[in-house]
């Protein structure tokens, strides 16, 4: 007869952390559907919350000190180089109006001569209202365009305006060019614009600052890691883009006066006016040659202007764009059994 095996009695106590642990693990499987109810409703939240500002317009919303441009660098690069649609967000409706002057010389060739006009009439709405932009040279080149309830007209010095729904930005582009000859200029003398207070005058009815410009000293070139050779054409680069890279890299700032007029509640420029000296050394025993750089601008009818309206006779948007094909169609010049321009057409009047 085989002796029964004594089982011993289990202990209510052996199973206690055992019972403990079950329920605390029920309750968290309990609490596991509701833990990403948070997280959802953030981004419920996050997804059908208003859409943020334009950037612009937060910065708009910067107060700029405009006592302080004459000690602090940033603060006047930032009011030297503000763009067209921050420049509308703070003013409202105004206009814009600059002429640009280049004149290159040298000891061996007659002086050459560019001038530029630029005119924005901006609308009251700021970065999204409308505009009336254009820029002509008298190297009779221009481009004009007009922003009116959303639609673009555009259309080159000589052109109709026509219709751009394919706009692409262009209209936003050529709006912030118009308006860029300070920075465009800044650039130019390498960041070196130095500006000097001169007090408080009145322009246009409003309290400005007065400040003077001048040419401040070169900052040593810090020393940088040697970079390989850019890539250029296998025959070399053009004559005209040689002598553009050379300017770029071996100009020297000589001489720079004129003044600026910042608006001391919005601190935005209102009037400039600039008169800059540049060298470029010449090749071998020839002497440098000069280009001297003019600028007057200025921003009036502050709140003052009138609603734009589209363009009258602005042709119509068309998907394929008019050009060359289509001229030879339209005097009936054969092209090789083909009807029409087809996807040959290159140019586009508007």
């Amino acid at each position: 007869m085989v002796p029964a095996l004594a089982v011993p009695k289990a202990s209510p106590l052996l199973f206690a952390p055992l019972g403990r642990l079950a329920a605390a693990a029920a309750a968290l499987l309990a609490l596991l559907p509701g833990c990403h109810e948070p997280r959802e409703r953030a981004a419920k939240q996050r997804i059908f919350s208003p859409e943020d500002s334009p950037k612009v317009v937060a910065s708009a919303q910067e107060h700029l000190a405009a006592e302080q441009l004459g000690v602090d660098g940033r603060l006047a690069e930032r009011v030297l180089t503000m763009g067209a649609a921050e420049m509308a967000e703070r003013l409202g409706a105004h206009r814009f109006d600059a002429s640009v002057s280049f004149d290159w010389s040298t000891a061996s060739q007659a002086p050459v001569k560019l001038s530029e006009t630029r005119l924005l009439e901006a609308g009251a709405r700021g970065v999204n209202g409308d505009f009336h932009a254009r820029v002509d040279n008298s190297g009779e080149l221009g481009l004009e365009v007009i922003r009116v309830n959303g639609e673009v007209y555009a259309r080159n010095r000589f052109g109709k305006f026509r219709l751009r729904r394919r706009d692409r930005g262009m209209a936003e582009r050529t709006r912030e060019d118009v308006v860029a000859p300070l920075r465009e200029l800044d650039a130019l003398f390498d960041g070196r614009f130095k500006l000097l207070p001169q007090g408080t005058v009145s322009y246009e009815g409003r309290p400005t600052l007065r400040y003077e410009i001048a040419l401040a000293a070169g900052a040593p070139k810090a020393p940088t890691a040697p970079l390989p050779p850019l890539a250029g054409p296998r025959g070399g680069v053009d004559e005209t883009t040689r002598r553009r890279l050379a300017f770029l890299a071996d100009k020297h700032p000589r001489s720079l006066k004129g003044e600026v007029l910042v608006d001391q509640a919005t601190g935005v420029v209102l009037r400039a006016s600039l008169d800059g000296r540049l060298e470029v050394p010449g090749q071998g025993a020839s002497r440098p040659a000069a280009l001297r750089v003019t600028l007057e601008q200025r921003i009036s009818r502050i709140g003052q202007l009138s609603p734009l309206k589209p363009p009258p006779g602005a042709l119509p948007d068309v998907d394929k764009p008019l050009g060359i094909a289509d001229a030879l169609d339209r005097f009936g010049i054969p092209r090789g059994g083909k009807a029409d321009a087809g996807a040959e057409a290159d140019d586009d009047e508007g």
